[in-house]
């Protein structure tokens, strides 16, 4: 799918298009990658470490808040990833205009270049923080997947087709709890803060994360949200597994922190059909047709909730203690 095109990575500096990176150039034959990002740094760091690829690898400093470098950057894209957010809750809290000019008016602008410039599929990153969501990233990210699903209303039926992928924090990303907790347990603290201790979160890999997105490049046909069936593990458990004996200290909860990650509501049940690894849930738009459907779902219940609290499927301390080993060695 990917031989021979010309694939734009929005913020593709973070721990994502690293993977994304790696996986596209162990799979596939690519005429172009581009990093789109504002920090020039971090693309520097970059060069040099996939300096064997680049007569593939492209780096375009520029910022999704500019439409027109958007455009100069989308010029012969076929595909494009849209990674780049500020996704900082206490950051997006105090500077809400920030949030809202990269994660709203940025996913607007994605869209406006990628209808200009012709570009065939592009698929959005999205969290569960943007599923009834309770503070202003997770409302930003509601806004952003909103507009990625009704762009396909202006691209008609033989233009770009938009589609979203939605996991929560990745397993080892920065800003997540392993790291957090790695950090205290390097220091040679005993005693690791939980915000509360009936707190369960999905396990997600970025490789796993990778592959939902080439899914969603393959299978798309406009307007569908992507959502990996993953386990589930308590914060308590994964703390144990890091730091055996270790104490745990609850702290409270933080502002806009939930307990549980929600990949889908009870109210998108309506809408959202299992796949054998995956649920898609699908657009409820007048003009989206039922048979965009792609083939080998079922309809879940009605009243059905994917939730980290309430999965079927759990990780024990063991099977953490090796996933650490497996998935973080790969960061």
């Amino acid at each position: 799918m990917l031989n021979g095109k010309s694939v734009l990575i929005t913020g593709g500096t973070g721990s994502f298009g690293h993977h994304f990176v790696d996986y596209v150039l162990a799979h596939y034959e690519p005429k172009k990658i581009i990093i789109y990002s504002r920090d020039e740094y971090k693309q520097f760091i970059m060069s040099n470490e996939y300096k064997k690829y680049s007569d593939i690898l492209r780096f375009f400093i520029g910022d999704v808040r500019d439409v027109e470098r958007l455009k100069i950057a989308l010029h012969g894209v076929d595909y494009v990833i849209h990674a780049a957010a500020l996704k900082q809750v206490p950051a997006c809290e105090y500077n809400p205009n920030e949030a809202i000019k990269t994660n709203i008016n940025g996913a607007m602008n994605v869209i406006d270049a990628c209808l200009e410039k012709g570009v065939k599929k592009v698929v959005a990153l999205s969290t569960d923080k943007a599923v009834n969501p309770i503070n202003l990233y997770g409302g930003t990210k509601l806004v952003s997947d909103k507009l990625f699903c009704a762009a396909n209303a202006y691209s008609g039926n033989d233009g770009c087709t938009f589609s979203v992928v939605r996991y929560g924090n990745v397993a080892g990303s920065r800003g997540s709890v392993i790291p957090f907790f790695q950090n205290l347990i390097d220091k040679g603290e005993k005693e690791l803060p939980i915000t509360d201790l009936r707190m369960t979160r999905f396990w997600i890999s970025l490789e796993q994360g990778v592959e939902l997105v080439i899914k969603a490049l393959n299978e798309a046909k406009g307007g569908e949200t992507f959502i990996s069936k993953i386990p589930s593990f308590k914060i308590t458990d994964l703390a144990e597994a890091m730091c055996p004996g270790c104490k745990t200290k609850e702290v409270g909860i933080r502002e806009g922190e939930k307990l549980h990650e929600i990949m889908v509501t009870r109210e998108d049940s309506l809408h959202t059909y299992e796949y054998d690894k995956h649920f898609i849930v699908y657009p409820h738009y007048d003009w989206w047709g039922k048979t965009n459907l792609i083939p080998g779902g079922k309809l879940v219940e009605q009243g059905f909730e994917y939730s980290s609290g309430t999965n079927t499927e759990w990780l024990t301390i063991e099977d953490l203690r090796n996933r650490l080993k497996i998935d973080l060695d790969k960061h």
